[in-house]
């Protein structure tokens, strides 16, 4: 009897300890333990949410979502001990800065991003860039995903829900320090670009979308992309290439009538030998160059240039006056939302106090809106007409293109002008005389 009675004792003790052990490490239990005092037990903590995926930085921000709502909505709001562990913890479990605004995970592994792209039947957003997403100091195009794609309401909700996201880093961004001599000193990153790639679930390469969109533009573009893979027969295997090529001509050809169509209406300078062909409605339809010859060999090479003929011939004549007023036409795509001010707003505050009076800080701050609106404008339609449709004409010249390395090394040695050959990214030359010692280069 009594060995009975010690054995029930025995069973009921392991019951109640296991059930502690558990309610101890569930995810609302490891999300308070993020943010407690105690280094090694947030560490600990911010780790295990980290390796729950998407759904522990979720639980995270469920748990503290009164803090995040109260940041949000008060952008300047002094950052106490308490929401700086708590900032910290967000970011490192996203692995993104300032990811109190987006609430997105993201994937640094492009492996573990294709298992979960599977598993939930999403296409990727893969993003390449020149340092780390979830530091401060990453190359400019990215500072500005984060606050101006990323932070936008409807743009994080879509990537949220619609897709799996990685990110990759290609290189360190060059960082440098400006010493005024007097106490001042500047921080700054120099150069550097980086390009959202789109895959399919299988890891197939859609399509990209290189340098800095506005949100309504980058908003636009991924429904398209998505709502082209949501189709289930454009993945199946026999399908997949020729539906992705096709949708890649089209693109390309679309792109290249926008453009003219933008040239002809900022009365801009058009190529000679232009002919757009079009369709029963008077819409346009296809554009081709009288001038380009003629071959009676059909290959893929003589295809494609037939087809970026007109993009090639409209970056000749596009001057920086018609830059200018072709982004006017597109200024709206490039508008931000309250959280983006928000952001831009907590991260000036201090600068422009420092310059401005209070009774100006508000137009100080919506002057620097609408210059940097004014700028994004015009990197939206250049990236869009300039470097996508170089993109395009790659991306249709290798159909079968699963190496999204060897594509991505292109993009940065013949797009962005940044080889990884070059160790200084364009900001040293042995040609180039400086006066200094050494070139001024400190090892």
């Amino acid at each position: 009897m009594r060995s009975r009675f010690s054995g029930s004792l025995l069973l009921l003790f392991v019951l109640v300890t296991a059930q502690t052990l558990y309610a101890s490490t569930t995810p609302e239990t490891l999300a308070r333990q993020a943010t407690s005092a105690d280094a090694s037990e947030s560490a600990r903590a911010i780790a295990e949410l980290r390796e729950l995926g998407p759904a522990g930085l979720e639980t995270l921000r469920q748990v503290y979502a009164s803090e995040i709502n109260h940041q949000v909505a008060n952008p300047l709001t002094p950052a106490t001990p308490e929401w700086q562990q708590l900032s910290l913890a967000l970011d490192t479990v996203s692995q993104q800065k300032d990811s109190y605004l987006s609430g997105l995970y993201w994937y640094t592994d492009l492996d573990q991003a294709k298992a979960a792209a599977r598993a939930a039947g999403k296409p990727i957003l893969s993003l390449r860039l020149l340092g780390k997403l979830n530091e401060e100091f990453s190359c400019a195009n990215s500072r500005f995903f984060r606050a101006i794609l990323y932070s936008n309401e409807e743009v994080s909700n879509m990537l949220r829900e619609k897709f799996i996201l990685h990110w990759q880093s290609v290189r360190p961004a060059p960082r440098v320090t400006i010493d005024f001599g007097d106490g001042r000193k500047l921080e700054r990153t120099l150069t550097g670009n980086s390009i959202h790639y789109i895959l399919d679930s299988a890891g197939y390469t859609v399509d990209a979308l290189p340098g800095l969109y506005g949100p309504t533009a980058f908003l636009r573009e991924l429904t398209a992309i998505e709502g082209l893979l949501r189709q289930p027969a454009n993945l199946q295997d026999g399908n997949r290439v020729q539906t992705i090529s096709l949708y890649q001509r089209d693109r390309l050809n679309k792109l290249t009538l926008a453009w003219l169509a933008d040239v002809e209406k900022t009365g801009g300078k058009i190529p000679e030998g232009f002919v757009v062909s079009k369709r029963e409605d008077g819409t346009p339809e296809a554009l081709r160059i009288k001038t380009l010859a003629i071959t009676k060999m059909v290959t893929e090479e003589n295809i494609l240039q037939r087809m970026t003929a007109g993009s090639e011939a409209l970056e000749r004549v596009t001057d920086r006056y018609t830059w200018e007023r072709i982004s006017v036409l597109h200024y709206s795509d490039n508008l931000l939302d309250e959280r983006s001010t928000g952001l831009i707003r907590r991260q000036t505050q201090n600068a422009l106090r420092a310059e401005e009076s209070e009774k100006t800080l508000d137009n100080a701050l919506t002057r620097l809106v609408v210059k940097l609106q004014t700028n994004m404008a015009m990197d939206t339609v250049r990236n869009e007409y300039l470097m996508r449709t170089k993109l395009y004409a790659w991306l249709i010249a290798d159909r079968g293109r699963s190496d999204l390395e060897t594509l991505n090394k292109k993009v940065y040695a013949e797009l962005f002008l940044t080889p990884a050959s070059d160790p200084w990214l364009g900001l040293f030359s042995p040609e180039t005389y400086v006066a200094l010692d050494g070139g001024g280069i400190a090892r």
